[in-house]
């Protein structure tokens, strides 16, 4: 039995590749410019001269174009975020996955034009109520996994505990918070997107420890000291 020539096997890959960027980039600019109802498939396939079937060999519908960057990124956090040091606090661990995440997507597509798009992608998602919706149910399922993952790593039982449940959610609260001001703001890059979480971020602990109210006339002055409750 003859066998392929590895080089001819990774040629074939690479070109698989290409097509598969080339839908996903030229159905997120048709997305962005012309609207997600008003794009077909048809003219996703015939911005890039390609058949249905090729299309529907990478995609399963418009809808998971969509959402295909955000499942690359989703699953290089979980990898990251497995591969965390054990010693590691949950929060740092996730933050750091974050961070590494983002940056494995830099190296592979460095185009800021092509980050430029997904903050438009972003904005779409919001405008839409089928694909916020989406969006929101996929949100709470990647984190019931990630709380699997943290409760694994704290050894933790977690339908017995509802710490790692609610230190993702602490976390994942952040995260969207930070996306949606991205997502409005001038800057699209994921430069700015990461010094804009990195402050969010150090102020997670603070915020859920810390006593917001400034300090009364009973409190000495002093932010957060316990507050004189009446008799």
């Amino acid at each position: 039995m003859l066998r392929r020539p590895e080089c001819a096997v990774g040629l074939r890959e690479r070109k698989k590749q290409r097509t598969r960027d080339a839908l996903l980039h030229a159905a997120l600019e048709l997305f962005t410019t012309q609207g997600y109802e008003r794009t077909t498939v048809d003219g996703i396939v015939e911005a890039v001269d390609v058949s249905q079937r090729t299309f529907f060999r990478y995609f399963a519908s418009k809808e998971d174009v969509v959402f295909a960057t955000q499942d690359l990124v989703e699953a290089r956090f979980l990898a990251e975020l497995r591969q965390r040091p054990a010693q590691e606090p949950p929060l740092e661990a996730m933050r750091q996955a974050t961070f590494r995440a983002w940056d494995a997507l830099e190296r592979s597509d460095p185009s800021s034009a092509t980050v430029e798009l997904h903050v438009r992608t972003f904005r779409m998602i919001e405008s839409q109520p089928t694909l916020l919706a989406t969006h929101m149910r996929r949100c709470i399922a990647a984190e019931e996994e990630v709380a699997s993952v943290i409760a694994g790593r704290e050894g933790l039982d977690l339908d017995a505990d509802p710490r790692p449940r609610m230190a993702v959610a602490a976390f994942s609260g952040t995260m969207r918070v930070t996306g949606q001001l991205w997502g409005r703001s001038g800057d699209g890059t994921l430069a700015s997107l990461r010094a804009l979480a990195e402050r969010h971020l150090d102020l997670l602990g603070p915020t859920l420890a810390s006593d917001w109210r400034p300090p009364g006339p009973g409190d000495g002055g002093v932010p957060g000291a316990p507050r004189q409750t009446a008799a």
